[in-house]
């Protein structure tokens, strides 16, 4: 069997492309590398490092009185990976000058984290080996 592959790329489900594009791009600092109108679904990709970050959105809209919420079956978070506590620290200044809520860098035995939410509430992360 061969070995397992590496994600290529992770689509989550927004509900304005006009309204998260930008705050996306923002939090990124580049352009999207396609906006694509499918037909069945309208995706808008960002390059980061190996993978591919798709935002998505469907001719009728989303579902009625669909909010994000990592309890329910399904995704959780999407987590981004900075090389150490440092880094993640410079993240957490980048969020406060994008005027981003987030949770404060959190420690643990198993890394660092620093949760925040994108214009749909869905949950992302930065985080960052132990030292």
């Amino acid at each position: 069997m061969p070995a397992f592959p590496p994600l290529t790329h992770v689509a989550v489900t927004v509900s304005d492309l006009q309204v998260s594009v930008p705050w996306y791009e923002r939090l990124i600092g580049a352009a999207p590398v396609l906006d694509e109108d499918t037909g069945p679904f309208h995706h808008v990709v960002f390059a980061i490092g190996g993978t591919l970050l798709g935002l998505h959105t469907f001719p009728e809209g989303p579902a009625e009185g669909d909010v994000f919420e990592e309890r329910r079956i399904g995704l959780d978070h999407i987590a981004f990976q900075c090389a150490n506590r440092g880094e993640l620290e410079a993240w957490q200044g980048h969020l406060e000058d994008l005027g981003i809520k987030h949770g404060g860098i959190i420690d643990a035995p198993y890394g660092s984290g620093l949760s925040f939410r994108d214009p749909d509430n869905i949950a992302l992360e930065f985080f960052a080996p132990p030292a």
